[in-house]
Order: C-alpha cells, then sequence, then structure tokens
C-alpha cells in the first residue's frame, strides 16, 4: 500500500453537498409512488441505470487501476454495502405500498441511531456534545412528523416495520462506506457498491419469479428518474462526503428527507401535512442546523486527517 498522505480538499463544501443532498433524496419516495412496477423491480432498474451512467467515470484509466489494485478484503467490504443497499430499497420501496409517505420515510431514517453507535463503536468517531444534542432534535423531529401515521396492526404496522429494517440495512451501508471512501475514489468506489446491489436484487426478482417486463413507458421513466435524482444525485453525494466527514454526519443529516418528502407529497398527491408535521419539520431543521454547525465547526478545529491510498 502507498504512504500515508493528507486527504486531499474537497473542490465543494461538503456540508453544502449534504444539503443538496439531502434535497435530491427528498424525490426517492415521490417517484417511487409513481411508479407502478413491483417494488424489488422499482430497486433493481434504480441501480442499472445509475450504473450506466455512472460507468464511463468509474472506467477512466485511473479507475481501472484503482479497481484492478483493490484488495481482496476491500472489494468483499463493497459487495457487502451493495447487499446491505440492495436489501434497504427492497424493504423501504416495499414499505411504501402498505403504508403513507411520511411514516416511511421518518422510519428508515432512523438510521442514525444505528450509525452513531456503530461509529462510536467501531471507527472511534465521537460527537460533541451540542452535536448529540441537536441529532436527538433532529430525530424527535421525525417522529412528530409521522407520529399520526403510526397505527398498531394491520398493513400499516408491516409497513412500518419494514421501513425501520431498511434503516438497519442502510446504517451499516454507511459505515462500510466510511471507512472504504477514505482509500477508495467515488466513482469506483460506488460502481462496486451499486453493481453488487442490482445484482442481489436481479436474483431476488428470480427467485421470486417477479418478471422485469413489460412496463409501461412511464415506469420506465420514473427508473431513470431514481436512478438520477436521489441516486446519482443524492446517495453518490453522500457517499462523496463520505471521505470528509464522519458518518454521523452524512446519517443525521439524511433526517432531513421527511421534510422535503412530506412538501413534496403535498404537492404531487395531495397528502396534506397536519399541525404535528409542520411542528416536526421545524425541530428538524433546528436539529440539523445545531448538528450541522456544530460537526463544522469540529472539523476546522480538528488536525488535518491522513488517508491511504
Amino acid at each position: 500500500m502507498p504512504p500515508a498522505r493528507e486527504v486531499d480538499r474537497p473542490l465543494v463544501n461538503p456540508y453544502v453537498a449534504i444539503v443538496s443532498g439531502i434535497i435530491a433524496v427528498s424525490f426517492s419516495a415521490i417517484f417511487t409512488k409513481l411508479a407502478t412496477a413491483p417494488p424489488m423491480v422499482i430497486a433493481f432498474y434504480r441501480l442499472v441505470f445509475t450504473v450506466l451512467l455512472i460507468v464511463p467515470f468509474a472506467l477512466t484509466r485511473a479507475g481501472r487501476t484503482e479497481l484492478y489494485e483493490i484488495s481482496r478484503r476491500d472489494l468483499a467490504l463493497a459487495v457487502g454495502a451493495g447487499v446491505l443497499l440492495a436489501l434497504h430499497f427492497a424493504v423501504w420501496i416495499t414499505s411504501l405500498a402498505y403504508t403513507t409517505v411520511a411514516s416511511s420515510t421518518v422510519l428508515v431514517t432512523m438510521q442514525p441511531l444505528f450509525v452513531v453507535a456503530g461509529s462510536y463503536l467501531f471507527l472511534k468517531e465521537r460527537l460533541t456534545r451540542r452535536a448529540l444534542v441537536g441529532a436527538a432534535l433532529a430525530l424527535t423531529g421525525s417522529i412528530i412528523i409521522g407520529v399520526h401515521d403510526f397505527q398498531i396492526g394491520g398493513q400499516a404496522l408491516y409497513g412500518d416495520l419494514l421501513a425501520f429494517s431498511g434503516a438497519a440495512f442502510v446504517a451499516g451501508y454507511v459505515l462500510i462506506g466510511r471507512s472504504l471512501r477514505a482509500r477508495l475514489s467515488i466513482a469506483p468506489y460506488t460502481l462496486v457498491v451499486f453493481g453488487s446491489a442490482a445484482l442481489a436484487l436481479l436474483i431476488a426478482n428470480l427467485l421470486t419469479s417477479t418478471p422485469l417486463y413489460p412496463y409501461p413507458q412511464s415506469d420506465w421513466f420514473w427508473f431513470l428518474a431514481l436512478a438520477l435524482v436521489p441516486t446519482i444525485l443524492g446517495h453518490m453525494v453522500f457517499n462523496w462526503a463520505l471521505r470528509y466527514v464522519q458518518a454521523a454526519v452524512v446519517s443525521v443529516s439524511i433526517l432531513g428527507e421527511p421534510v422535503g418528502a412530506t412538501i413534496l407529497a403535498y404537492f404531487v398527491f395531495a397528502e396534506v401535512p397536519g399541525l404535528l408535521q409542520l411542528a416536526g419539520g421545524a425541530v428538524i431543521i433546528t436539529g440539523l442546523y445545531i448538528f450541522m454547525t456544530s460537526a463544522a465547526e469540529r472539523k476546522k478545529a480538528a488536525p488535518a486527517p491522513t488517508a491511504c491510498r
């Protein structure tokens, strides 16, 4: 392995990029509900189109060299991250057929609970007390948004459980990404991760005899939109930011997704937010502001990190 060197300075402020990523992933639930294909088919084609879009960037001369030189351990971890991402998409997209956009999005964004704990245990990343207060506020706001939609029993409960399991899967994906992004560039890394996730979903669709075609023309548009907006402009941006910020920063920031998704659901599906949802949104925004400003201040005060390439 080449000697360690200082992490390259990003061309874009990571916190600005994360905010743009939050806006992009807010479209995920909307595009998914607009498609008519089965949930795992939607997830599969979302990732297939994503892989096709990033291949030209991942297979440049530098990208090919990096992929050729990747260690077996890092390759196994990247593939594992892809499988966790596939599981996340499969259970979360399925949850949207059983519960509301608000409930599903709130529960799946509970993943900071797992990421903060995992970051502390496995990556030795600690948060300041102020950052933890901000994270707790953002989590509280998420619960407030979805609390009136949570129903005990029936299909809604099943959908809520699926969404919450999606939070656990995506937490593992984020933690692995934080570890690997110190050693792998964004395009080769995401090619392996998204490619592995697409393959896992293909196998799942074949095992369950879910037809991969035909589907209406409009569905193919939504598949492409899911790849371009919430995946490349959302997930890929978060993966890029993991090189420069703690896993918990990316994870907690995604709690802004319910706010964006709820606003979009109002315009697209006429799902009118109640007073609790509006109050929850205000609490989330307040918590995120406290958390991200605290993380940014700590980042400036910390010594420059090193990473292997």
